[in-house]
């Protein structure tokens, strides 16, 4: 790459970030914070037993998802995601309480306490779930882009899922039907670098996951995850390109996670020193907390306040998921059939 390539490319970011909304560039911060600040404390009721099952933590990849809902038409677009699914749900504006109950097992959750950490969705907010087996979101998700065409109302569905869900056979079989139907979708691999506890070098023979699609015809692009207007900006592009009615885009997310693959993990596979250099040199909020100060959007006491207040928000769903009752056993027999 020629010196005068390289300029071209970083002044275009610069321009991009540069055209960005102080008061949006706030939000996003706020958002990535309370998304941190929740599965910080979802890790905490875990070690105190009061979240039960499996439970994986969004810690670290933040800037992917609250980027994506930035660059979204939240009125008709639809998410979708796999198993590390409570970060989705905040950025689809899911209650933090319903979000903590769930967790918790309670009736005030959004799937009455029934579906746990894995398994809750929202109609409401366009949230169709986590789900738990590696890899299923997908060609669900790409039945709801062939719902947005059927209907034509305009809407993409942003399916999610890691690198380790990319070597599944039913994503191939999703790209080919989404490329040959154009169906408006987003496929967003969120490459955190490992599948459980398995590294993507030594699991995919090709490191960039979203070139994939070539073979399908779809385009895509590599995306720094750990920046959340560089997502916001790749977004943008993709939900164009899927909603104009060229078919589907792929989104190689390069991001990280700093726990590990779930509560039960104790991530022996990498060394400390990676991720505290991850975390020293890349962390999402990091960044985003320099672009606040960057725009001026606030000062070093209103991010002081901003934190104050998510921590709030965040107990106070703590404390809703421990006092919302818990399911009547009736609850076993509710919502497992629909008569036609």
């Amino acid at each position: 790459m020629t010196k005068e390539t390289k300029k071209r490319k970083s002044t275009k970011k610069s321009a991009a970030k540069s055209a960005a909304n102080p008061e949006d560039i706030l939000k996003y911060y706020k958002d990535m914070l309370l998304i941190r600040r929740f599965e910080e404390k979802a890790g905490q009721l875990y070690g105190m037993g009061l979240i039960q099952g499996f439970c994986h933590l969004y810690i670290g990849q933040e800037a992917v998802v609250v980027g994506m809902q930035a660059a979204a038409n939240n009125e008709v677009d639809t998410v979708i995601t796999s198993y590390r699914d409570h970060g989705h749900m905040l950025a689809s504006d899911m209650d933090p309480k319903g979000v903590m109950a769930e967790l918790t097992g309670r009736s005030g959750g959004y799937s009455k306490g029934k579906g746990g950490s894995m398994h809750m969705f929202s109609r409401e907010k366009n949230f169709f779930g986590g789900h738990g087996i590696v890899g299923a979101q997908v060609p669900i998700g790409t039945g709801l882009g062939f719902a947005h065409k059927y209907k034509e109302d305009g809407g993409v569905c942003m399916a999610y899922f890691g690198d380790g869900a990319s070597n599944q056979g039913q994503v191939f079989e999703s790209f080919n039907m989404a490329a040959l139907w154009k169906l408006p979708v987003v496929y967003v691999i969120e490459n955190n670098r490992y599948g459980m506890g398995t590294s993507v070098s030594r699991a995919s023979a090709v490191k960039e996951l979203y070139s994939r699609g070539a073979a399908f015809g779809i385009p895509g692009d590599s995306v720094d995850g750990m920046d959340v207007l560089a997502v916001k900006e790749a977004g943008e592009k993709a939900l164009e390109h899927a909603r104009s009615g060229k078919g589907p885009y792929i989104l190689g997310m390069q991001t990280y996670r700093y726990r590990g693959h779930s509560m039960s993990d104790p991530a022996k596979y990498r060394s400390r020193e990676e991720v505290s250099k991850v975390r020293s040199e890349r962390d999402p909020i990091d960044r985003a907390r320099q672009y606040v100060l960057d725009a001026k959007a606030t000062d070093e006491d209103g991010l002081k306040q901003i934190d104050g207040d998510v921590k709030a928000i965040v107990s106070d769903a703590a404390d809703f998921s421990q006092q919302s009752p818990e399911p009547e056993l009736s609850e076993l027999y509710t919502d497992i059939l629909i008569e036609a």
